[in-house]
């Protein structure tokens, strides 16, 4: 697993850790059982804080991604990577609703908010 933070990037050190994350579970990088690096051994890995990686756990379990056991550590959870795939797509449909509704409200047509979203993952290629 890869993890590269940015201080380019607006989002906290831990926000990105997380993704990092959780876009390896997602993928199957990362696999249900599967032992994540230890809190400290990330930290001292990323050049980052204790608290900051903790940070990142703690939401990751919250989130249901990862399950940590006392004195053993992280684990991916046994949750199927479908199940949180698709607990993803749901995120990812929520804000396409709330751009084709902010779109419209700016008198853009369904066919106009999808050009634009085009052209925008024509930029990320």
């Amino acid at each position: 697993m890869n993890i590269i933070l940015s201080n380019q990037d607006p989002r906290p050190i831990y926000e990105q850790v997380g993704e990092a994350i959780r876009a390896a579970i997602i993928s199957g990088e990362l696999g249900p059982g599967e032992a994540l690096p230890s809190i400290r051994g990330l930290a001292k890995d990323l050049r980052i804080s204790v608290i900051t990686t903790k940070r990142a756990f703690e939401d990751l379990e919250r989130e249901g991604y990862i399950s940590t056991v006392p004195g053993k550590g992280s684990f991916v959870a046994e949750t199927g990577a479908g199940m949180l795939r698709e607990r993803r797509l749901s995120e990812i449909e929520e804000h396409l609703r709330r751009a084709l509704a902010l779109g419209r409200s700016c008198g853009l047509d369904a066919a106009e908010v999808q050009n634009m979203l085009k052209i925008l993952s024509e930029e990320d290629i």
